[in-house]
């Protein structure tokens, strides 16, 4: 086995123990409890789970899916989330190989993930993950300024703050133009506003990571487009009226940080091609 594919397989695994501790976080933020204090339990029985247990996919498998103690259904969020985050470090590492950059991306799309899911689950996005965020994104960027392109820190910081304010921005411009055109749907479904307020800290929180307009218009090309497609097949299926937005500018940020000037290029030709 060479080199590349021991690191690869060390990353992964890597992943995966995130992904365990990315789980206690979705769980415990809606409720208010600590992440780093208290032993993992089963949220049917409350019974403390074993260190064999807790191992991440494997205990899943072994398990049957099945708690040991109530033999209740585990959810299947569970090794998904750790498998989610395997990949992303995986797909991180072969992106920007292994690198400050690296890093920082990979703790940008676990914060990212354990926002999709929680808000797809409460239709709310943590404060205790976007502003711990915005502050660690400008923070970074600082440090590591070649992840805006540049060898300034001044300068990749000023475009971290500058993303942040864009990002907050548009986000906002699209929440007022959403309540004036949908207000009397908006009010029959006894809602005030189009895009929530933890959507508004999301962006800002985005756009000090990416530091770039033109990577915020990627993210706001493609979350709408994603969640529009999403969003039909919900109301067709389900009768469901409002998503949450929270995973669609997620997946938008993540494939904007990996492709996103590979997006712009593409888009460029198609202009100068008419």
């Amino acid at each position: 086995m060479n080199i590349s594919a021991v690191l690869g397989s060390a990353v992964f695994l890597l992943g995966l123990m995130v992904g365990s501790f990315l789980n206690v976080c979705i769980w415990r933020l809606p409720d208010g409890e600590q992440v780093v204090r208290g032993r993992s339990h089963c949220r049917a029985c409350r019974q403390t789970i074993p260190w064999f247990d807790n191992v991440p996919l494997l205990s899943f498998l072994l398990l049957r899916g099945r708690c040991r103690f109530c033999r209740l259904r585990i959810s299947w969020i569970y090794p998904a989330v750790e498998l989610a985050a395997g990949l992303l470090f995986l797909a991180v590492l072969n992106r920007f190989g292994p690198t400050f950059t690296a890093l920082a991306v990979g703790i940008f799309g676990a914060a990212l993930i354990v926002i999709s899911v929680v808000d797809a689950q409460t239709m709310m996005i943590p404060d205790e993950i976007t502003k711990p965020g915005l502050g660690a994104a400008l923070g970074v960027s600082f440090l590591v300024p070649s992840l805006h392109g540049t060898a300034n820190r001044w300068e990749s910081l000023g475009l971290s703050f500058l993303g942040a304010l864009t990002g907050w921005g548009l986000i906002f411009g699209m929440a007022f133009a959403g309540r004036l055109l949908f207000r009397k749907k908006l009010k029959a479904m006894g809602e005030e506003e189009a895009v929530g307020g933890g959507d508004l800290k999301l962006m800002a929180m985005v756009g000090a990571g990416i530091g770039s307009a033109k990577g915020l218009l990627v993210v706001l090309f493609l979350a709408p487009l994603l969640g529009s497609l999403i969003g039909l097949t919900m109301k067709i299926r389900f009768h469901r009226d409002l998503i949450p937005y929270g995973p669609f500018l997620s997946l938008g940020t993540l494939i904007a940080l990996f492709w996103g000037d590979s997006i712009i290029g593409w888009y460029r030709g198609l202009l100068i091609g008419y």
